[in-house]
């Protein structure tokens, strides 16, 4: 059989440019990094902290409570049964977002690789998440605007979105800027996002929450919204699309494209799915990168729950209210700005395995930590609980203990997102880093049912909400395990 003659608009991979030029603060790196800025708001606020539980208990749970068919149950069971119903729905929008992203995100990696530019491609993929976004306004209580099922599947589409965008951003850090530089770009952006999203949380606490419970500073919620109607919860779909859409311009301008002008993708994704076939049959090749994901994909695991179910333990556990939640959510914000810096730092320090390794092993000891402290006592009963002061928010010692041990969880939780980054790329063969971003993205969400089941039977076996949270631990004892075992090669500059 005749072989077909070869394409002059693929390169080989050996062709495409290893690194990059410059630092952190670089046109090329801050471009790499601000991209972030203008993305990472979108998961802190709608995934995590502000429309997921509005989407779990305002809409589900309280449709369930007001359908009647809860009639049956006492008050505290029926509620129970409602926050029940609508965590289960969150964790299945979760369960297809990962699935679908799982058996999609290598090919697209390795595609990455030998395809044409990447920022077209992007852009697709951010316009999925502005046009969803945008649309979560419309996810009204009690029946009104946009149907569960609608609800469920743009927050599907944006949760790929966003994992097929982060697959193609971590592709180009490696011509972001200079290797040695690499930790700090990618630290940068880590603490760029997070830095966003406290400047967002700030505004909704001023301009809608604080004017609507104190009458301060403003006598009442600015722009006519409803707290009633959930305006400001809503907001944040339409706020994160627009945010998104304006800031990313300057990534797109800026920043450098490893992709081959005019390139064939139908080429790149055929030869890019071979390739991915080829190196997990070969995964030989590869043993100490392979060894790094295995590692990883337990102590993401450990932290995707720890996200997921974090913020629910301290509303039920420590009854914090929603300024708390709020308040709570902007100071981890904060934290995770300087975590995303304070990341980059360390590995130029000490090198990047030792420091993720610091940085798991920081979670797991603040972590048991805060599951000694109580709503009566700290440290497993030695220290009674008492009012600090007498605020809107945080009162009691047990309240300010924990926020402080969550400044430390926020700190070495980014960190860690950022020196897994610069160790992928650091292990992953020259010119495959696409390829082998896939892989990492993988590792991060197919088991990502781990943590809430260890959760759920840990807590069930036991009768006990802490030693469900406790059960975490064990994903990153394991992770750290397999890490430490996981031999380093130098790079040069």
């Amino acid at each position: 059989m005749e072989s077909a003659a070869p394409d002059p608009l693929v390169r080989p991979l050996a062709a495409r440019p290893a690194h990059g030029d410059g630092g952190a603060l670089g046109k090329t790196g801050f471009a790499w990094a601000v991209f972030e800025w203008a993305r990472n708001p979108y998961y802190i606020l709608i995934v995590i902290y502000i429309f997921a539980p509005y989407f779990a208990r305002d809409i589900i749970g309280a449709d369930l409570l007001a359908s009647g068919e809860l009639d049956g149950l006492e008050p505290d069971a029926a509620l129970a049964a409602a926050n029940a119903q609508g965590q289960a729905t969150i964790a299945s929008v979760t369960k297809w977002a990962g699935f679908i992203a799982a058996l999609t995100a290598p090919f697209l990696g390795a595609a990455l690789d030998r395809g044409g530019r990447l920022k077209p491609i992007l852009a697709v993929f951010l316009a999925a998440i502005v046009i969803c976004s945008g649309m979560l306004w419309f996810a009204m209580p009690g029946g009104e605007g946009l149907s569960v099922p609608a609800i469920m599947a743009l927050l599907v589409i944006a949760y790929v979105g966003y994992t097929y965008s982060e697959v193609t951003h971590n592709a180009m850090l490696s011509v972001a800027g200079k290797p040695s530089r690499l930790a700090m770009i990618s630290g940068l952006g880590l603490g760029l996002g997070n830095l966003a999203a406290s400047l967002i949380f700030v505004a909704i606490a001023i301009l809608f929450v604080l004017p609507a419970l104190i009458g301060w500073p403003f006598a009442q919620p600015q722009f006519g919204v409803d707290l009633a109607r959930f305006e400001h919860a809503r907001l944040a779909g339409p706020v994160c699309a627009v945010w998104l859409a304006g800031f990313s311009i300057p990534f797109f301008l800026n920043a450098k494209d490893p992709g081959t002008p005019g390139a064939s993708w139908i080429r790149a994704f055929r030869e890019g799915a071979r390739s991915v076939f080829q190196t997990i049959r070969a995964a030989s090749q590869y043993r100490e990168l392979m060894k790094f994901l295995v590692a990883r994909m337990f102590y993401a695991d450990g932290m995707a729950a720890l996200l997921a179910l974090g913020a629910v333990y301290v509303a039920l556990f420590l009854g914090w209210n929603f300024l708390e939640m709020l308040c709570y959510a902007i100071f981890a914000s904060v934290c995770a700005f300087a975590g995303g810096i304070f990341g980059g730092w360390l590995e130029g320090k000490v090198g990047v395995k030792r420091a993720l390794a610091l940085e798991i092993f920081a979670m797991v000891v603040v972590g048991l930590l805060q599951l000694s402290i109580t709503r009566d006592s700290l440290l497993l009963g030695l220290i009674p609980n008492y009012q600090v002061w007498d605020g809107l928010v945080f009162k009691t010692l047990s309240d300010l203990t924990y926020l402080a041990l969550i400044s430390v969880i926020a700190v070495t939780a980014t960190a860690s997102i950022s020196s897994s980054r610069t160790m992928l790329v650091t292990l992953a063969p020259p010119g495959r880093s696409g390829e082998f971003f896939g892989l990492y993205a993988i590792a991060g969400t197919i088991t990502v049912w781990m943590g809430p089941l260890l959760v759920e039977q840990f807590t069930l076996w036991s009768g006990n909400q802490r030693i469900g949270m406790l059960s975490i631990n064990l994903l990153f004892l394991i992770g750290l395990a397999i890490l430490l075992t996981v031999r380093m090669t130098q790079r040069s500059d």
